[in-house]
């Protein structure tokens, strides 16, 4: 399955005006239609027509954006993340796991339509899957509240997904994507683990864990989400690429966690992503759509 963007259609040929003029200066009947034109205009309908790139362009989306924020302890935090929302977003829900800081209240005061909803159960599976539940919009946006994402990025993600897509994920190693954070012990299992993701499921993504995504609401019940840690993210993906979902990746830059420490553990972490890869692997285990439709 591709997973880059999809490429743009070639343009169409023109064919060259006739710009031979008769004697009397005025153009023979074959020429330009419209000799008044700028030659700036068509430059410019050209660049109109382009897709946005850059994360300040206004993104006009026919579809509601809600974005899903897990936070503990990450009062300090919050603000940064917060005024950093583009206006395409329509719904932030913050999904607050018992933090025994100042993290709601300081998400109310920077951003007073806030959701608050308390987390279901411990670990950030548990988060995201609460605020996937509670969110009510076509477009779900999940962003980690310690600052190493960049809310300016949502616009990219929502583009393909505007196009036709159905998941998109962040990629820290395609041109324009990186990271500022990312340690060798965890590029290293990063490189491991989606060596086998792409082998099991036949794929050809270039990065793994990493949890900047967004996709279709209604596709929520395929992606049957069960994972309680931080292996939720590949589990994601998992789902996605065997339910064959129409993945795209776009270029993330990860930047360090603003304060605080994490709670990520790298080699507890990753043995619980590799056993989700594994155990979730294509013909592993029959989908719980599937199960529900050969019970009936």
């Amino acid at each position: 399955m591709s997973t880059t963007a999809p490429p743009s259609a070639h343009p169409h040929a023109h064919a060259a005006p006739d710009t031979h003029a008769a004697p009397d200066g005025r153009p023979h009947p074959g020429s330009d239609a419209h000799p008044h034109r700028r030659a700036t205009d068509r430059a410019a309908a050209e660049a109109a027509a382009r897709p946005m790139r850059r994360a300040g362009d206004h993104v006009v989306t026919r579809h509601s954006v809600s974005l899903v924020v897990p936070a503990r302890n990450e009062a300090r935090n919050i603000p940064w993340v917060f005024e950093q929302i583009p206006r395409c977003v329509d719904e932030v829900i913050l999904v607050d796991g018992s933090s025994s800081d100042a993290t709601v209240p300081m998400a109310r005061h920077c951003l007073p339509t806030v959701r608050s909803v308390a987390q279901r159960g411990p670990g950030k599976g548990n988060a995201l899957r609460t605020g996937f539940a509670a969110a009510t919009g076509e477009y779900i946006v999940m962003i980690d509240a310690d600052g190493s994402m960049w809310p300016g990025e949502i616009p990219h993600f929502l583009h393909f997904l505007d196009h036709g897509y159905d998941f998109v994920k962040g990629s820290r190693c395609i041109a324009g994507g990186g990271s500022l954070d990312l340690t060798r012990v965890r590029s290293l299992g990063n490189r491991a683990l989606l060596t086998l993701a792409n082998r099991l499921y036949d794929a050809r993504l270039t990065d793994l864990c990493y949890g900047y995504c967004a996709f279709r609401r209604s596709f929520l019940d395929a992606l049957d989400l069960r994972s309680t840690g931080f292996e939720i993210e590949a589990e994601m993906i998992a789902h996605a690429l065997r339910s064959g979902l129409r993945i795209a990746e776009v270029p993330s830059l990860e930047l360090p966690r603003r304060s605080g420490r994490s709670n990520l553990h790298a080699v507890a972490d990753g043995r619980r992503v590799l056993r989700t890869l594994i155990t979730e692997r294509p013909g592993a285990r029959p989908s719980a759509a599937a199960t529900a439709e050969e019970q009936r």
